[in-house]
């Protein structure tokens, strides 16, 4: 019979005495309790031969099992096994006549584990189908559904067993757990709507409505984030899901692309990898567009872009990318989990079918590892075949140990922030929004805002002194590309809040926000907040390029776009990264001070149609003696029955040279009265002309207004 047991063992004996057993003394009952805690790691090893069979009927005996270098003691052990899919004849095809079952309403399960009794996932291919509804349009749903529907049908064979999971922007559910049953899976796949999920949360009724006790809950009214850290946290959530089975894992993600690059979270990406690494789930994704051939000149869903771009050949160039950019990222979590992405492709079902072809026979090895510390290193682990036998063995060749806060002291808190952030394993249980912005200061230098925004309602509240109170310790640093330190940053801020002020921060943010004075360059910033109530982390990981403005000759020279809808007075400022004199020394040269108030950039851009925003940047034209004036006006489209309409344009603003430097400085600020626009999604685009040289500069991001 098998012997099951969990990735973490934790075991608790306890003792009462009574009767004649009973202690003297006071009386009372005595109870004594042990706590044994003990980590089990398991691995899954593919033994080939030199024709790449499966090498049966191996034992314990035969492998030897080493972390870090020291040898580990095998205590689970069990071959897996699986017949070649190219080899096996699929279950009969079920009828397409054949009455399938519509449910009124999806019901959310979870994966659930086995025990020694039901051994239900031996001698089993584990296929876990994962469908992100955020980032699918409505036509790439279908033909993932329908891929789906298709394998299921006519490729599914007798020892596959699926499971369906749905991202709809609010949490992952799991619709379906580990199942051979093909009419309850098809009864699935048709109950699912197709257009749900949409604009990042669904409505509040449907299917597609956020649990708010399933996994992975978050509100989008309070942080709503243009990139894709909530769909890699959702996947990462998904993978530990599934790590509660010890057998191999695979996960297809059906998506129409994440893009991460530009200032978007690197951390969260690492983190949704390492968790898989330790779960023992493979991705496998499937880009839902196929192959898509778009035209230079733009396809009916949108109109044709205007200015020269269309004629030079760069609109043409920026598709091309934007979408190599969007499937970077699929590659990338495929191959560092060993999956395989399936791209540029029509035939969705080939990609379900490479993950079944790739999963063969495997030996299931466990051992309690001797190293008990919990602290978030990564562990190798090398397994060799005894008595000199030759194979190719495939296998996970480490992980990353976990992490636990305890009862710290102070000096035991900060080692603990310092070595997070020397880790390359990000914690991610904070969630956290960097903007990162540039502004010239002089021929050299550059002065460098960053706001760091975190949920309020991820924030712990302790009593101290009669009122509640949040302490946030911050530590960040800045590297080159040659990997040097040349900027850092620690902070610790206790912040005061009274009972009407605690009610507010379970629905808004708190934004935290601090400078750097840089050199033009690529860097990597690495920032951490910690709630040090819990010890819960949170990791910004991006790159970010400080431009050489000077060489801007054939465009405008413009610094960063800051889109806000808040200005704080300097007096009133609830904290900051440096002392008073060292604040007011970076206030003097912060370019986003005006007029005495700070300009608050909006991280998540997402605005309130009741609050008028703010549109600021600066242009430099130190190669024009006398500068000219510069024309400047924003406008905002909306997508409307597939084609992209102009909401509102703004009126042309006229800006001067302010300054008595070299660099010629051009503020530019415009007010935007948002209660003109409808509660919806708008693409802002800043334009920027030279009045007499015709110079112009060009900037566009997503907003949100509600």
């Amino acid at each position: 019979m098998r012997k099951f047991l969990p990735l973490l063992l934790a075991t608790t004996l306890t003792a009462q005495q009574t009767g004649t057993n009973k202690p003297q003394g006071d009386g009372q009952d005595q109870v004594f309790t042990m706590k044994v805690t003990s980590n089990l790691v398991v691995e899954t090893v593919t033994v080939k031969d030199k024709k790449g069979n499966t090498i049966p009927g191996l034992t314990a005996k035969d492998f030897t099992i080493t972390e870090n270098g020291t040898e580990q003691n095998i205590k689970l052990f069990e071959f897996q096994k699986l017949s070649d899919p190219s080899a096996v004849v699929p279950l009969e095809q079920a009828k397409n006549d054949e009455k399938v079952k519509i449910y009124d309403r999806l019901s959310r399960t979870q994966i659930a584990g086995e025990s020694a009794a039901t051994p239900k996932y031996r001698d089993h291919r584990l296929l876990a189908m994962y469908f992100d509804m955020t980032s699918m349009p409505p036509p790439d749903q279908l033909r993932a559904l329908q891929a789906a529907e298709k394998f299921i049908r006519t490729q599914m064979l007798p020892e596959d067993l699926v499971a369906i999971l749905r991202y709809g922007g609010g949490s992952v559910d799991v619709l379906q757990d580990f199942s051979a049953d093909r009419n309850r899976l098809l009864s699935i796949l048709s109950t699912m709507v197709v257009g749900e999920g949409q604009g990042m949360a669904g409505d509040n009724s449907g299917d597609d409505t956020s649990d708010p006790g399933a996994a992975f809950g978050q509100d989008d009214a309070e942080f709503n984030i243009f990139n894709t850290d909530r769909q890699l946290a959702a996947l990462q959530t998904a993978a530990d899901m599934l790590g509660r089975l010890s057998e191999k894992k695979s996960l297809l993600y059906f998506g129409s692309g994440l893009n991460l690059n530009g200032l978007n979270n690197q951390a969260q990406l690492h983190a949704t990898t390492n968790a898989a690494i330790r779960a023992g789930v493979s991705f496998w994704p499937i880009d839902a567009r196929g192959l898509v051939a778009t035209p230079p000149m733009g396809d009916a869903t949108q109109s044709s872009p205007g200015g020269l771009a269309m004629y030079t050949g760069a609109s043409a160039t920026s598709v091309t990318n934007m979408r190599a950019q969007s499937q970077d990222t699929l590659y990338a979590l495929a191959s560092d989990t060993g999956g395989k992405a399936l791209l540029d492709n029509n035939d969705l079902t080939r990609g379900i079918r490479n993950a079944q072809e790739s999963m063969s026979s495997y030996y299931l090895l466990g051992y309690y590892t001797t190293n008990g510390e919990k602290d978030g290193k990564f562990r190798r682990i090398k397994i060799t075949l005894n008595n000199g036998q030759e194979a190719t063995l495939e296998y996970r060749q480490g992980y990353y140990a976990g992490k636990d806060y305890a009862k710290f002291n102070t000096a035991d808190k900060e080692r603990q922030l310092e070595d997070a952030l020397m880790q390359p394993d990000p914690v991610t249980d904070l969630t956290i929004a960097m903007e990162v912005n540039y502004f010239q200061l002089n021929r050299a230098e550059y002065f460098v805002p960053i706001a760091v925004k975190i949920p309020g309602r991820e924030l712990a509240l302790a009593k101290k002194r009669g009122s509640q109170h949040t302490l946030i310790d911050f530590i960040g640093e800045v590297k080159d590309s040659y990997g040097s330190t040349v900027q850092n940053l620690r902070d610790s801020v206790d912040i005061k809040i009274s009972d009407s002020t605690a009610q507010e921060l379970a629905r808004r943010p708190i934004q935290y926000d601090a400078g750097f004075t840089l050199l033009p360059g690529k860097y990597v910033i690495k920032f951490l907040a910690r709630d040090n109530e819990t010890g819960r982390i949170g990791t910004y990981q991006a790159n970010f390029t400080v431009p050489n403005l000077n060489k801007q000759v054939e465009r405008l020279a413009i610094s960063s776009v800051v889109l806000s809808s808040q200005r704080v007075a300097a007096s009133q400022a609830l904290f900051n990264v440096e002392k008073q004199k060292q604040q007011a020394k970076n206030d003097a040269v912060n370019p986003l001070m005006l007029g005495g108030e700070k300009l608050i950039p909006s991280v998540t851009r997402v605005f309130h149609h009741a609050r008028p925003a703010t549109i600021f940047l600066q242009a430099y034209q130190q190669g024009t003696t006398p500068p000219e004036p510069l024309l400047a006006y924003a406008t905002f489209f909306r997508t409307h029955d597939g084609k992209q309409e102009v909401a509102m344009q703004t009126p042309t603003v006229i800006a001067s040279n302010a300054g008595s430097t070299q660099l010629h400085i051009t503020p530019i600020a415009m007010t935007i009265p948002l209660d003109q626009l409808e509660p919806g999604e708008y693409q802002c685009q800043v334009t920027v002309l030279g009045a007499t040289d015709q110079k112009s500069f060009f900037w566009s991001a997503k907003v949100e207004v509600q």
